[in-house]
């Protein structure tokens, strides 16, 4: 069945600010919320779409691509894949939040509890200068980040020893407390984390002297990175769990690597094109001849017709960089310059002067296109 719209789906106009969006989400989720519709299939999928648009549309870059591309902009996103498929703990550990000032949460106590016993380590964020070679052929490159790492003293528990770990007494072992409250669906139970433990469901009597209780020190590793062929400069890619260490054997943040393209001496990009500055000399270009130039893959031939001009544009297919996410290839474009001599010998100024008057090499005057329209029109 085709994706309905997702400003359908909440009710709000595609120019809803962030506010609006967050308040017709609110209303969708409680108006399909399980505690309110129990064992009801259709007001269970209700729910998950208007999580899904929400994904969607409080999400500046997505909803960006949603507006330009509609569903299949998406991608790998989780607007494209659904919720239809994730269990409702993960929705609500997802949104959770939104419903606190409600005063209520989300109900079945053990599915809340596991994820809010779990802690989750920060993220890292790095900057990786690539060449334009790198760029073209993609390139694996072992990084040494500095990180939170796991306390190899106490094995992340943040304790001195086994026996120093006890049970909370406040909330039993289970990270969270639970109180009655009214609600507009009327009493229903909430539960947070329990602030004893911080989630954890123990308590450290005599803490780690290496951590500090804490479980994690300062590090650092060396991480493998494979960088695909074809990213561009201010890409992010992301490395899952390869981020800051947690506590009590939490999960680990992500590393977000951000590409830094590093300007060519002798190439210029655009997109997945790549543009050469080629000078040749006034007899090759009168005569025509075959000359070398450089390629990100080595040297290639190409040939200069007689009578070539300044400015003439040549393409050599094949030879820019990989597309991302694909096997096509860009083209490499030489733009072709005449090169005039400035200091000549007797000799060879006799020699040019000789055809100073000759027919064939007087100027034909005609309008030029600039190289912008000159290299638009070498597309068409």
């Amino acid at each position: 069945m085709a994706k309905r719209d997702y400003y359908e789906v909440l009710g709000v106009e595609k120019n809803a600010n962030e506010q609006e969006i967050k308040k017709a989400y609110r209303q969708k989720a409680i108006q399909y919320h399980p505690d309110k519709n129990p064992n009801n299939k259709e007001a269970e999928e209700k729910f998950k779409e208007a999580a899904e648009a929400y994904e969607v549309l409080s999400n500046a870059e997505k909803r960006q691509r949603y507006d330009q591309f509609g569903h299949a902009g998406l991608g790998g996103a989780a607007g494209a894949q659904g919720f239809g498929g994730m269990d409702m703990e993960d929705i609500f550990s997802r949104f959770g939040s939104i419903f606190e000032d409600f005063g209520f949460g989300f109900g079945g106590g053990s599915r809340r509890s596991r994820s809010q016993g779990v802690q989750r380590g920060s993220n890292i964020r790095i900057k990786v200068k690539l060449t334009l070679e790198e760029i073209a052929k993609g390139v694996e490159k072992n990084i040494k980040v500095q990180k939170y790492i796991h306390c190899k003293t106490c094995g992340s528990t943040g304790a001195k020893s086994s026996d120093a770990v006890k049970t909370c007494p406040s909330c039993r072992g289970t990270g969270y407390t639970v109180r009655m409250q009214q609600s507009i669906f009327g009493a229903m139970q909430v539960q947070s984390e329990c602030p004893q433990c911080k989630g954890s469901g123990k308590i450290i009597t005599d803490k780690c002297p290496q951590c500090l209780g804490n479980g994690i020190v300062k590090g650092e590793e060396i991480i493998n990175i494979k960088i695909p062929p074809g990213v561009a400069n201010g890409m992010q890619l992301s490395v899952n769990g390869k981020g800051n260490a947690a506590p009590n054997h939490g999960m680990n943040g992500d590393l977000f690597v951000l590409i830094e393209e590093i300007p060519h001496d002798l190439f210029e990009r655009d997109g997945n094109n790549i543009y050469l500055e080629h000078y040749i000399s006034f007899p090759q270009a009168v005569l025509g001849t075959s000359v070398d130039i450089p390629t990100i893959d080595g040297k290639a031939r190409i040939k200069i017709a007689p009578g070539t001009q300044s400015g003439t544009l040549l393409r050599l297919q094949g030879k820019g960089i990989t597309e991302l996410q694909s096997y096509n290839k860009g083209d490499l474009i030489v733009n072709i310059n005449v090169y005039v001599p400035k200091n000549l010998t007797k000799e060879e100024k006799q020699i040019i002067e000789g055809f100073m008057h000759a027919e064939n090499f007087q100027p034909k005057l005609q309008k030029r296109s600039s190289f912008f329209n000159r290299v638009k029109q070498f597309f068409e």
